[in-house]
C-alpha cells in the first residue's frame, strides 16, 4: 500500500512540473498586422490594422508606434507616428501627421488602425507596428511587419455618350462603358451603372456586374431586370453595355458608370484599390402624352442640308410645323444645339439671337427667317467645327389675348438632328531660283520658297566657296523670328527677310569676288508633337568683277592776282592700280589743252617745254591726292586747268579720268574784283540764290548772269541789269521765276525759283565797270551749281517694330519720309507671294484717303517731325492675307506734276500661326472577335482654342498598302470614303471632341494598323479658316475567329413534383462566345419512363428567336402546357404548367451556336447537350387512416344498433370517400356487403332482407349505419371499408387508398337474456366494489401503525425535528413581550 501511495505522489509532481515547463515555453504577448505585401494605388488611402494580445491588463489602452524602411535603404528605420508621443515622427512624416494626412485611429484598447489619406511613391516600403511595453518584463512578440507596394493608377473609365440625350417613353437606350486596367497585378473589375435623379442626394444603382461576374439589379429595377428589359453585357475585354429596352419617365436624370478595381490581399480578403466614375450623361425621358381629340396635335420636324459638311461651308437647318390651321395660328420657333439656344423667331417674325451668336449674326454668318406658313430656316455660313452636334427645333404655340399680347403654350421639340463638321494636311518642300550672277559691289538677293508647312519654321542660310570644304553659316532666323548673324558677317550688310509666310529671302549688299560660291537654304519644320523635319536647297552665285571704279575730284578755283601763286588740288578715288597724273591748261585763245607738267607711276615728273622756265611743280601729299603749284602767274595764265589721271591695273589694262576747273588772273592795274560763293547744291524744286560781290569799283556797274550747263558749249545769258538799273531777261527764262537784285551798291544777287535738274551747271557773274574816262573794265567770276534731285534729298524707308506677328495680333508699319517737308502723295501696297502688288490706300496731299482694301482692317495716322514725316499704317487683327511684302510709294508735287520718289524698301511681314497645343490621346491596341462591332476611339486631349474645328482622316494599313477609310473635312463633309466597306463603317463625333470609327461585323480582312489623323483649323479675323497643325495616332487591330467553346451544365438533376404543380427546368451555358454576331438556339428533348417515347423533341427556339413545336400527337397535351423563357443570353428555362403524372421522365436540352459569316450567312459553330433532368410527378400520398380497434356490442331487439365508420386522417382535402359496411354471420365465413355510400353520395342498400337501415353522415369524416329494431339473426361481425378517391389531371377520378375498420362483434339478444345478463353484471360490480373497499382499509391501518412507531423513536432524540409536532407551541406570553 505504501509503495502505491508514493508512486501516486511522484506521478502527480511530475505532471505538475511538466505543465509549468510547457507554460513557461509559450510566449504571452503577441502583436499582429495584416499580412503583406499590400498593393495600393498611388494617391489612394492606406489602412493597416495592428492588434496586440497577452498583456495582463486587457482593458487598458495600449500604445503603438509605426516605423518604416524604404527599399533603397532597408537598414534605416524611419519613425512615422506614435499614440504616445506627438513628436515621434521624423520631419517629413511629422508635417503630414500635423496636417492629419497620416493618422492613428484607435479601434479598441488593444488595436489601432494606421491611415495614410493619399499614398505617395515614397510611402512604399516595409512597415513595422510596435506595441509599447509598459509592464517591465518582456514576454512575447511586441512588433509585427508588413510590406506595402505603391503601384501606378492604370484604371481608365469612359462612357460612349456624354452629350445630353432625349428619348420618348418606351424607346430603347444603349450606353457603353469602357473600363480597363493595365496593372501587372492580378485584379478584378466591377462595373455598375448609376442613375442620379434631380433633387436626390445619392445616386441609385441600375445594374452592376460584380467582381465575381455576377449581375445584380439595383433597387427599383428588379422587376424590369427579371422581365429582361434591363441588361448589362460585357463585350470584349473592356466594353460594358447597358441596355434598357423601354425607358420610363422615372429613368430621367444623370446616368454614369462606375468602375472599381479589386485586389485580393494575402489574407484572402478583397480590397478596392481604386474607384472611378465616367462622365455623366443627362437623359431626358418624355412621357407619352394623351392627346385630347378636341385640341389639334402639333408635330415638329427638323432637317439639315447637308448633315455632314466641311468647315466654311453653308449649313441649312429647316424647321417644319405640322398642325391644323397652321396659317391661322402663331408660333415661336427656336433652334437649339444641345441645351444652348442659337436663335428664335417670335410670333410676329422678330428674330432674336443668343449672345454667344450675336457676333456671328453681325458678320452675316447666321441668318434665320420664316420661308412659309410651316417652314422656318436657319443658315450658318461659314460653319465652324464647334457647330458640330445635335440640333433640335422647339416650337411654342402662341395665342393672341384680348390686349393683343401673346400667351405662350407648351413647347414641342423635334427629334434631334445630328450635324457633322470636319477639317486636311501638307508636306515640306523647298525651292530656290537657279544660278545667280551678281556684279561686284552690287546686292545679292536669294529667295527660298517653302511648301507643305505643318509646324513652325526656322531657316539658316549657308555658303560654301571654292576654297571651303563645307558650308559655313551666314545668317539664320528661328521659329520666333529672331535673326542671328555669323561672326564673319557681322560687319557686312546682310539680312534675312520673310516677305510671305512660306517665303524667305537673303539680302547681301556690296558683294565681293570672295562671295562667289554655293548658297544653301536649310529649312527646319518643328511640328506640334516635337518632331522636326528638315529640307535643304542650294544654288550657285557668281560675283562678276567691275573693271573701272576710278573717280577724280577738283576744288573750284577763284581769282588769282597777277604775279600771285596758283595752287590746284586733284583727289583720286577707287584706285585699283598705279597712277600717273598730267596737268593741262587751255586759255581762251586755245582750241585744246596743252601740257603743263606730269608725274608717272614711279613718281618721276616731266615739265612741258614752254613751262620749263616757269616755277611749276607737281606734288603728291597723299596716296590719292595730287597738287599743281605755279608761281608768278600772268594774265595769260587765265583759263581752264585739267587734271588727267591714268590708272594701270595689274592685268595691264589702263583707265583714264579727268577733271577741270577755271582760273582767272586779275590784272593789278584793274582794281575791280568779284567774289562769289563756292559751289552750291540746290534742291530740285527749290530756289537758287547766288550773290556776286564787287570790290574796287571806280565807275558804274552793269552785271550779266550767265549759265553754261553740261550740254552747252558756251555761256548763255539768263538776266542782266544795266548801269541804269534796267533788267533784261533772256527769252528762254521769260517764263521762269527769275530776278536780279542789288541789295547793296556793290552786291548783286540772282534768284531763280523752282529749279529743275537742267538748271545745274556753271553760273557766271560778268561785271562791267564803266569808268568816267570812258574805259570799261570787265571781270567775271563763276561758281558751279548742282541741282540735287529730290530723289537724293528725300528718302523713303519702311520699318516695323516687329515683322513677325501671330494671327489676330495688331501690326504697325511706319513709312518714314526724310527730307524737306513737301506736299506728297503716299500709297501703301502689299505684294503677296509672286502676284502683283495690291494697293491698300492712297493718301493725297490734301489729306484725302482713297481706299482700295477693306477699310475695316486698317487705320492710318501721320506724325510730323523736324526732319521727317512718319506715316503709320495699323493693321487691325492680322490674318494670313496680311502676310507679304509691304511697300510705301511717295510722289512729290513739283510744278503741279507728281514726281515719284524711289519706292521704300520692301518690308516682309510674316503672319505666323499661333502655337498649336493639339494633342490626341494614344489609341490602345485592340484584339476582337470576328463578326463583332469594333469601335476605335480617337480623342483630342488638348486643343489650341475652343473655336477650333477639326478634320479627321482614318487610314488603314494592311499588306496591300495604306488606304483611306474615310476622310472628313473640318465641316464634317466626307471627302473620301472606302467604297467596299458599304454600310459597315460609320464615324461618330462626341463631346471632347472624340472621333469614333465603328466597324460593324468585323472581318479578318479588317486586320491591320489604323491611323487617326486629326487636323486642327482656326479662323482668322477675316473669317478665313487655316490649318494650324496635324497630329496622328495609330493602333493595331487584330481580328480573331473565336474557337467554338460551347459548354453546357452537365450536372444531372432529380426533380420531384406533385401533380398539378408548375415545374421549371433549367438549361445553362457555362462557357461560350458572346457578341452581336453570336446567337444560340435550344431544343428541349424528352424520354418518358412508361412509353416508347425515348428522344422526342418537345419545343425548339431557333437562333432567330422563332419558337416551334414538333408535331407529335403523343406529346400534344404536354406541349400545350409548356412555356419557354430566356432570362439571360446564356440561360434557357422550360416551364411545365400543371404537371401530370404522365409527364414523369427524363428531360434534357440541346443548344446550338450560330454565327453570321462575312456574307451574312448563318453558320453552325458548335452544339452541346445539357445534363439529364429526371422528373417524377406523383399524385397525393396515401394518408388515409380509420379506427382499427375490435369491439363487442350486446343489444336487445328493442334497441337500435349503430355501427360507426369514422375517418381519422385523409390524404387530401379534395378527397372523396366510398364507404361500405360488411356483415359476417357467426356461423359463416363469408363477408357480405350490406350498405354502400358512393363518393357521389349515392346510397345502395345491399342487405337484401327485411331490415330497416338508417344512414347518417353528420361530419365529413364521420359515417354511421343504424339497424332499427335488430333481431338475433342480425348478430355477427360488422366492419366498414373506406375507399379514398382523388381527382386525377389525366385519368379523372382515381382510387388512392382502401382501409378497413376494426370488427364489431354484435350480439342481439332476446329480452329475458338481456335481463339475466344485466343482473349478472350487477353482481359482478358489487363484488368488485367490496374488494376495493377492503384493500383501502388495510392500507389505512398500515399507515397508522407506521406513524406511531415514528413518534416513539423521535422522542429519544435531543435534536430538533423538521416536523412541526416535535416543537410544542408556547401559548403563554413572557414578561419580555
Amino acid at each position: 500500500m505504501m509503495s502505491c501511495f508514493l508512486l501516486s505522489v511522484w506521478r502527480s509532481s511530475l505532471i505538475l512540473c511538466l505543465g509549468q515547463l510547457l507554460r513557461c515555453g509559450e510566449a504571452r504577448v503577441k502583436t499582429e498586422v495584416q499580412a503583406g505585401p499590400l498593393y495600393r494605388v498611388l494617391g489612394s488611402p492606406l489602412y493597416i490594422t495592428c492588434s496586440v494580445s497577452g498583456f495582463r491588463s486587457e482593458n487598458t489602452d495600449k500604445h503603438f508606434e509605426f516605423r518604416m524602411t524604404t527599399p533603397s535603404n532597408p537598414n534605416r528605420d524611419i519613425q512615422i507616428i506614435s499614440s504616445k508621443d506627438d513628436d515621434f515622427g521624423y520631419s517629413n512624416h511629422l508635417i503630414r501627421v500635423r496636417k492629419n494626412e497620416i493618422a492613428l485611429k484607435r479601434l479598441s484598447p488593444n488595436s489601432v488602425r494606421f491611415e495614410i489619406k493619399s499614398l505617395l511613391k515614397a510611402d512604399e516600403g516595409e512597415y513595422e507596428c510596435t506595441a509599447v511595453n509598459l509592464e517591465g518584463a518582456y514576454d512575447g512578440e511586441y512588433s509585427a511587419k508588413t510590406v506595402v507596394k505603391v503601384i501606378e493608377d492604370s484604371l481608365s473609365v469612359s462612357s460612349s455618350a456624354s452629350t445630353p440625350l432625349s428619348l420618348n417613353e418606351g424607346e430603347a437606350l444603349t450606353l457603353t462603358c469602357l473600363a480597363s486596367s493595365s496593372t501587372s497585378q492580378h485584379t478584378h473589375l466591377s462595373v455598375a451603372w448609376y442613375l442620379h435623379k434631380d433633387g436626390q442626394e445619392d445616386a441609385q444603382p441600375i445594374i452592376s456586374l460584380n467582381r465575381d461576374f455576377t449581375l445584380s439589379p439595383g433597387q427599383g429595377f428588379e422587376r424590369r431586370y427579371q422581365a429582361g428589359l434591363i441588361r448589362l453585357d460585357k463585350l470584349g475585354e473592356a466594353a460594358y453595355n447597358l441596355q434598357m429596352a423601354k425607358v420610363e419617365p422615372s429613368d430621367q436624370g444623370r446616368i454614369y458608370c462606375q468602375a472599381q478595381e479589386w485586389i485580393q490581399d494575402p489574407d484572402g480578403s478583397w480590397y478596392i484599390i481604386i474607384q472611378k466614375n465616367a462622365e455623366e450623361m443627362t437623359l431626358t425621358v418624355k412621357a407619352t402624352e394623351v392627346v385630347d381629340p378636341s385640341s389639334p396635335s402639333l408635330a415638329v420636324e427638323i432637317s439639315a442640308q447637308p448633315a455632314a459638311l466641311q468647315e466654311g461651308q453653308e449649313l441649312l437647318l429647316s424647321c417644319n410645323i405640322n398642325t391644323q390651321d397652321v396659317e391661322k395660328r402663331f408660333f415661336s420657333v427656336a433652334w437649339l444645339k444641345g441645351r444652348v439656344e442659337l436663335a428664335r423667331i417670335g410670333p410676329t417674325g422678330v428674330l432674336t439671337v443668343a449672345p454667344e451668336y450675336s457676333v456671328r449674326q453681325k458678320n452675316g454668318e447666321l441668318r434665320a427667317a420664316r420661308s412659309g406658313n410651316r417652314d422656318y430656316r436657319l443658315i450658318l455660313k461659314p460653319v465652324r467645327t464647334e457647330d458640330q452636334g445635335e440640333y433640335i427645333c422647339r416650337v411654342w404655340p402662341q395665342e393672341r389675348g384680348q390686349d393683343d399680347a401673346f400667351i405662350e403654350g407648351e413647347a414641342k421639340d423635334s427629334t434631334p438632328q445630328r450635324v457633322n463638321i470636319s477639317a486636311t494636311e501638307n508636306r515640306l518642300t523647298v525651292k530656290m531660283q537657279q544660278a545667280v550672277n551678281v556684279a561686284e559691289g552690287g546686292g545679292l538677293h536669294l529667295s527660298c520658297k517653302v511648301d507643305g508647312v505643318q509646324g513652325q519654321l526656322s531657316v539658316t542660310w549657308e555658303q560654301k566657296s571654292a576654297s571651303m570644304a563645307s558650308f559655313t553659316k551666314i545668317i539664320s532666323i528661328n521659329q520666333e523670328g529672331v535673326t542671328e548673324i555669323a561672326e564673319e558677317f557681322m560687319s557686312r550688310k546682310v539680312r534675312v527677310m520673310r516677305p510671305t509666310t512660306h517665303n524667305f529671302t537673303l539680302e547681301l549688299d556690296e558683294v565681293t569676288l570672295s562671295d562667289s560660291g554655293v548658297y544653301q537654304c536649310a529649312v527646319s519644320d518643328r511640328k506640334p508633337n516635337g518632331k522636326t523635319h528638315s529640307q535643304t536647297q542650294t544654288t550657285t552665285v557668281t560675283v562678276i568683277s567691275i573693271e573701272n571704279r576710278l573717280s577724280v575730284k577738283m576744288q573750284q578755283a577763284g581769282n588769282v592776282a597777277e604775279g600771285g601763286g596758283l595752287h590746284l588740288s586733284c583727289k583720286v578715288d577707287g584706285v585699283q592700280g598705279q597712277l600717273s597724273v598730267t596737268w593741262e591748261q587751255k586759255s581762251a585763245s586755245m582750241a585744246s589743252f596743252t601740257k603743263i607738267i606730269s608725274i608717272n607711276e614711279e613718281g618721276v615728273t616731266e615739265i612741258a617745254e614752254e613751262f620749263m622756265s616757269r616755277k611749276v611743280r607737281v606734288m603728291r601729299p597723299t596716296t590719292d591726292n595730287f597738287t599743281l603749284e605755279l608761281d608768278e602767274v600772268t594774265l595769260s595764265d587765265s583759263g581752264v586747268y585739267q587734271c588727267a589721271v591714268s590708272e594701270r591695273k595689274p592685268n595691264g589694262k589702263t583707265h583714264n579720268q579727268a577733271q577741270t576747273t577755271t582760273v582767272t588772273v586779275t590784272s593789278i592795274e584793274n582794281r575791280l574784283s568779284i567774289k562769289m560763293q563756292q559751289a552750291e547744291n540746290v534742291t530740285e524744286g527749290g530756289g537758287l540764290h547766288l550773290s556776286c560781290k564787287v570790290d574796287g569799283v571806280q565807275g558804274q556797274l552793269s552785271v550779266t548772269w550767265q549759265l553754261k550747263s553740261a550740254r552747252m558749249a558756251s555761256f548763255t545769258e539768263i538776266i542782266s541789269i544795266s548801269q541804269e538799273g534796267v533788267t533784261e531777261i533772256a527769252e528762254e527764262f521769260v517764263s521762269r521765276k527769275v530776278r536780279v537784285m542789288r541789295p547793296a551798291t556793290h552786291n548783286f544777287t540772282l534768284e531763280l525759283d523752282e529749279v529743275t535738274l537742267s538748271d545745274s551747271g556753271v553760273y557766271q557773274c560778268a561785271v562791267s565797270e564803266h569808268k568816267p574816262n570812258g574805259k570799261t573794265h570787265s571781270q567775271t567770276q563763276t561758281t558751279t551749281v548742282t541741282v540735287i534731285s529730290i530723289d537724293t534729298l528725300m528718302g523713303v524707308s519702311l520699318i516695323s517694330r516687329k515683322s513677325r506677328v501671330t494671327v489676330g495680333e495688331k501690326l504697325e508699319l511706319m513709312c518714314r519720309v526724310r527730307g524737306p517737308h513737301m506736299p506728297v502723295t503716299v500709297t501703301w501696297s502689299v505684294q503677296r507671294e509672286a502676284k502683283t502688288p495690291d494697293t491698300i490706300l492712297t493718301l493725297s496731299p490734301n489729306g484725302t484717303i482713297s481706299w482700295s482694301a477693306d477699310q475695316n482692317h486698317y487705320q492710318l495716322r501721320v506724325e510730323s517731325r523736324k526732319t521727317e514725316v512718319i506715316y503709320y499704317l495699323l493693321v487691325i487683327g492680322t490674318s494670313h492675307r496680311e502676310g507679304g511684302n509691304y511697300q510705301c510709294n511717295v510722289s512729290v508735287l513739283l510744278k503741279n506734276v507728281h514726281k515719284e520718289l524711289k519706292a521704300s524698301n520692301q518690308l516682309a511681314v510674316i503672319v505666323n500661326n499661333p502655337v498649336s497645343r493639339l494633342d490626341v490621346s494614344p489609341i490602345p491596341a485592340l484584339t476582337r472577335n470576328m463578326n463583332t462591332d469594333i469601335t476605335i476611339t480617337c480623342s483630342i486631349v488638348t486643343k489650341t482654342s475652343e473655336s477650333s474645328l477639326y478634320s479627321i482622316t482614318w487610314l488603314h494599313e494592311e499588306n496591300a498598302g495604306i488606304k483611306t477609310i474615310v476622310s472628313l473635312d473640318r465641316n464634317s463633309i466626307v471627302m473620301e470614303s472606302k467604297v467596299d466597306l458599304g454600310q459597315r463603317i460609320s464615324m461618330r463625333r462626341s463631346k471632347g471632341p472624340t472621333f469614333e470609327l465603328t466597324i460593324r461585323q468585323a472581318r479578318i480582312s479588317d486586320n491591320g494598323s489604323y491611323t487617326c489623323k486629326v487636323g486642327e483649323w482656326l479662323q482668322d479675323p477675316r473669317g478665313e479658316w487655316y490649318l494650324l497643325s496635324t497630329v496622328s495616332k495609330s493602333t493595331v487591330l487584330t481580328i480573331t475567329e473565336p474557337a467554338p467553346n460551347l459548354r453546357l451544365d452537365k450536372k444531372e438533376q432529380q426533380l420531384t413534383a406533385k401533380e398539378g404543380e408548375e415545374v421549371e427546368l433549367n438549361c445553362n451555358i457555362t462557357s461560350g462566345a458572346s457578341g452581336s454576331s453570336v446567337f444560340y438556339g435550344v431544343i428541349w428533348r424528352y424520354a418518358a419512363h412508361s412509353s416508347s417515347l425515348k428522344n422526342a423533341s418537345l419545343v425548339e427556339l431557333d437562333h432567330t428567336g422563332l419558337v416551334s413545336y414538333p408535331d407529335n400527337k403523343d406529346m400534344r397535351g404536354l406541349q400545350e402546357r409548356l412555356r419557354l423563357s430566356r432570362p439571360t443570353q446564356k440561360s434557357f428555362y422550360l416551364s411545365i404548367q400543371k404537371a401530370h403524372e404522365e409527364d414523369s421522365g427524363t428531360y434534357w436540352c440541346q443548344v446550338d451556336q450560330h454565327q453570321l459569316d462575312h456574307e451574312a450567312h448563318w453558320q453552325l459553330k458548335a452544339s452541346d447537350s445539357g445534363g439529364a433532368i429526371k422528373l417524377s410527378v406523383k399524385v397525393t400520398e396515401n394518408n388515409l387512416s380509420i379506427p382499427k380497434e375490435e369491439a363487442e356490442m350486446n343489444t336487445s331487439r328493442n334497441q337500435d344498433l349503430t355501427i360507426p365508420c369514422n375517418i381519422n386522417k385523409q390524404s387530401s382535402h379534395e378527397s372523396k370517400f366510398q364507404v361500405t359496411w360488411f356483415w359476417q354471420k357467426e356461423i359463416e365465413t363469408k363477408q357480405r356487403p350490406i350498405f354502400t355510400v358512393y363518393r357521389n353520395s349515392t346510397l345502395q342498400d345491399r342487405f337484401g332482407e327485411n331490415v330497416r337501415l338508417k344512414y347518417d353522415h353528420p361530419d365529413p369524416s364521420q359515417f354511421s349505419l343504424t339497424f332499427l329494431n335488430p333481431g338475433p339473426e342480425n348478430s355477427g361481425l360488422y366492419f366498414c371499408e373506406v375507399e379514398e378517391w382523388l381527382p386525377s389531371l389525366s385519368r379523372g377520378w382515381r382510387k388512392v387508398a382502401v382501409e378497413k375498420s376494426g370488427h364489431f362483434n354484435v350480439s342481439v339478444l332476446t329480452e329475458g337474456d338481456a335481463n339475466a345478463d344485466s343482473e349478472c353484471n350487477t353482481r359482478t360490480y358489487i363484488i368488485i366494489a367490496i374488494v376495493i373497499l377492503i384493500v383501502l382499509v388495510l392500507v389505512l391501518l398500515l399507515l397508522v401503525v407506521t406513524m406511531c412507531r415514528s413518534k416513539g423513536s423521535l422522542g429519544n432524540k435531543s435534536g430538533p425535528s423538521l416536523w412541526g409536532e416535535s416543537v410544542p407551541m408556547n401559548t403563554s406570553r413572557s414578561g419580555d413581550d
